[in-house]
């Protein structure tokens, strides 16, 4: 049977298993519905699907694995696509099929004395966290992205955020997984215990796996006390190694009601000043001086009270101050503040898209590390590419930064342009993997960054993965291309 005629039966037995509204084909459908699936955020990755199939239940995926994978057919499974690296979208061929999970979107259990959800893998993260604060609770995982990613897509992808530095990243939030095999088979393991020392940790071999082990069905993830009070500032440093020494102070100071610090350069703060200048009037209540000013964002939280995060973050402020660590401090006295803020921080991706390709890393190293990393790359790229820039932000209380780097006139697109992301990548990955840092601190690997793993990681590592692989999928059904070359 020829790939056309395997196709054409596998789209009708999928049709009459899941039903007719379940299977989407290019035949039937319109291009736009289609496209949102095919084509991954940043607009880098375009591919083609045999069908869009999106079933209603665990078991309905099951029953798709098992029909693609007696007829030959590969899966790519999607959540909200909002990925990075090219993980979510098909490849070219037009021979994969693309399980979308959002029908699967309902709030399954809370269970409040148990600080514990349990949710399907279609919900997206702004609905867990609304059920959580419906039951007076918080789900701490937070992403620009929120409205439209899932919690499936944040476990597969171990998914870090902006509150990693108090509560961890998706893995750490998370207690248990149902699970669709490559076998078409369903894993059970949504237990909400804290401590279970039965054998392997399956749980946390998918979490991160990014689809290419088994699916996501559903999660029992952790929740927290929600905070009742909650203080957030924007302060000026006139060097990294002051931020750094900040973070250390306020982390000594603070301890556990330190959530969340981000470090802003004055290059991104620009871009969202030119693209995004509503978003930008925040920045305009501290002086950010000349170009090696960093910005930096400082949130508390408190068990107690507003004013008792109010009072220890400004406490820790004003000894800052004092030290010579911070040239300005500007606290938010209301949620509006507070929300612009963020919405500074959280412009700043967008600001990015609208000036143009850039060659993006999302690289992670030891916070002490941050300052010789930045300084040094940064003197080596201007070096070699006078016209580029750096546009670096990011996550510095958990030493994750994203560091962009816009080429310049002459390197601005077609070949040229991939030739200075090559070299560009090399720069950066090589002065991160001196310093004992990884070359994707939460955006995954993808199609993006397998090239980079397989070169960059221990043989052993390796053929440890390909081994787990090879385990799991043997067929290479599930998300073939992603992660692992070959």
């Amino acid at each position: 049977m020829n790939t056309a005629a395997r196709a054409d039966s596998l789209i009708a037995a999928l049709r009459a298993a899941l039903g007719d509204a379940a299977v989407l084909v290019t035949e039937d459908t319109s291009p736009d519905t289609l496209a949102r699936h095919l084509v991954d955020w940043r607009g880098r990755y375009r591919g083609q699907a045999r069908a869009i199939v999106r079933p209603a239940s665990a078991d309905q995926v099951a029953t798709a694995v098992r029909l693609c994978s007696a007829h030959g057919v590969s899966i790519v499974p999607q959540g909200g696509n909002t990925g990075l690296v090219g993980g979510g979208v098909p490849d070219a061929t037009g021979t994969q099929v693309v399980l979308h999970l959002g029908r699967l979107n309902k709030v399954l259990a809370v269970d409040a004395d148990n600080l514990s959800m349990t949710v399907e893998a279609g919900c997206t993260l702004a609905q867990v966290q609304a059920a959580a604060a419906q039951a007076g609770l918080l789900f701490p995982l937070s992403l620009a992205s929120e409205g439209s990613c899932t919690i499936g897509g944040n476990l597969a992808t171990n998914a870090g955020g902006t509150q990693v530095l108090r509560y961890g990243t998706a893995r750490q939030l998370c207690l248990g997984l149902q699970v669709v095999t490559a076998r078409g088979e369903v894993l059970d393991m949504l237990r909400s215990l804290r401590k279970d020392n039965t054998g392997y940790a399956l749980r946390d071999l998918y979490i991160g796996s990014e689809g290419t082990l088994g699916i996501i069905t559903a999660a029992t993830v952790g929740l927290h006390p929600r905070p009742r009070g909650l203080c957030t500032a924007l302060v000026t440093c006139t060097t990294l190694e002051a931020a750094v020494a900040l973070l250390a102070a306020t982390r000594a100071a603070l301890d556990a009601w330190l959530t969340a610090f981000e470090v802003m350069g004055a290059l991104p703060l620009k871009l969202v000043q030119r693209h995004l200048p509503q978003a930008a009037q925040v920045a305009q209540t501290v002086s950010l001086g000349d170009d090696g000013m960093w910005l930096v964002l400082i949130e508390v939280t408190s068990a107690r009270s507003e004013q008792d995060a109010s009072e220890a973050l400004e406490h820790a402020l004003a000894t800052a101050l004092g030290e010579g660590l911070v040239s300005q401090a500007v606290v938010a006295h209301s949620d509006a503040q507070r929300q612009a803020m963020w919405g500074l921080r959280e412009a700043i991706p967008l600001a990015e898209k609208s000036e143009g390709l850039m060659v993006k890393h999302d690289i992670g190293m030891p916070t002490s590390a941050v300052p010789g990393f930045v300084a040094t790359t940064g003197q080596t790229i201007a070096a070699r590419w006078p016209g580029a820039q750096v546009v670096c932000f990011g996550h510095l209380g958990d030493g994750n930064l994203h560091y962009n780097v816009q080429p310049p006139p002459e390197a601005a697109s077609g070949d040229a342009l991939q030739a200075f992301e090559g070299e560009v990548n090399a720069v950066v990955f090589d002065a991160v993997q001196v310093r004992g840092g990884t070359l994707s601190a939460e955006h995954g690997i993808g199609v993006l960054r397998r090239a980079e793993l397989a070169r960059r990681t221990p043989a052993v590592a390796l053929q440890t993965m390909h081994a787990i692989k090879q385990a799991l999928d043997p067929d290479g059904v599930l998300n073939p291309g992603r992660v692992l070359m070959g």
